[in-house]
């Protein structure tokens, strides 16, 4: 709703890149957290996760690119990713690229790298659609209801209960009712970080908390794509290509739940 911060001196501080870079730097935080239960040593953290943030910001934006040509109107727009024109899965992506170069580098176990990275990268996330919710991108499709039409959020009788109106100046089409995509999602990943936080120190085997996490975004992206209003469905499939990638994790979540805990029970029984 507040695509700039504060202004100095003439430079607009913008509040979507604030909050991206607060979602880095906690999910940053918890990760060291995470990583010293894992007996993972603080500098493999600190290059893995830089390495990881390099490659996922080059990867939201060239999947952005990729995405929405439309929006690249000259060279400077190839780089705007300060007015949101990010894609997650090209993050996710990138930073999966990223987190492998950190693994490789000091050898650290790849089930406990993702049992460390994911309930922060659903944090990260989480604080990152706050950022999405100010700069308008991201956002839903239009709402049938008739309502008040100025920029805020505003109440309704009927799902999903509250519709969003952007003002003039955000990604978002102004004073149009849409669905609030951006909060929608901000509660759905904060949901999923504190169930994967609480299902950490509790796992059954290495790799359950990664597992999970494929399982529980992909199917929360699934669903929320129904009302997004920014990427066109595939036609002869009718679904987006975030929902062909959403429908993708999960099936490999499933897999790797099965798979690891296979093995896991092979292990205790020859132990």
């Amino acid at each position: 709703m507040f695509p700039v911060l504060i202004e100095i001196f003439g430079i607009e501080i913008h509040t979507y890149g604030v909050l991206v870079a607060l979602g880095v730097i906690v999910g940053y935080i918890l990760a060291l957290k995470l990583a010293k239960k894992e007996g993972i040593h603080p500098n493999a953290v600190d290059f893995t996760v830089m390495i990881a943030v390099i490659f996922g910001i080059l990867g939201a934006r060239i999947a952005f690119i990729i995405e929405h040509p439309q929006e690249i109107k000259n060279i400077t727009d190839l780089l705007a990713i300060w007015k949101g024109g990010v894609s997650f899965y090209g993050a996710f992506i990138g930073g999966v690229l990223g987190v492998l170069i950190g693994i490789y580098r000091y050898k650290i176990p790849v089930w406990s790298a993702g049992d460390v990275a994911t309930p922060s990268l659903a944090l990260a996330h989480a604080i990152g659609r706050l950022g999405c919710t100010s700069a308008g991108c991201c956002y839903g499709k239009p709402v049938p209801v008739d309502g008040p039409l100025n920029p805020g959020i505003h109440l309704m009788d009927k799902f999903p209960y509250f519709y969003v109106v952007f003002p003039p100046g955000a990604t978002a089409p102004p004073f149009v009712p849409l669905y609030p995509t951006q909060i929608m999602e901000f509660t759905g990943n904060f949901i999923i970080f504190l169930i994967l936080l609480l299902s950490f120190p509790r796992r059954p085997f290495k790799g359950f908390v990664f597992s999970l996490y494929l399982i529980l975004y992909g199917t929360e992206r699934f669903a929320l794509e129904f009302f997004r209003g920014v990427t066109p469905p595939i036609e002869p499939i009718g679904l987006t290509w975030n929902q062909v990638v959403s429908a993708l994790l999960v099936i490999t979540g499933i897999l790797l739940f099965f798979l690891l805990s296979i093995k896991n029970k092979s292990v205790s029984h020859g132990s």
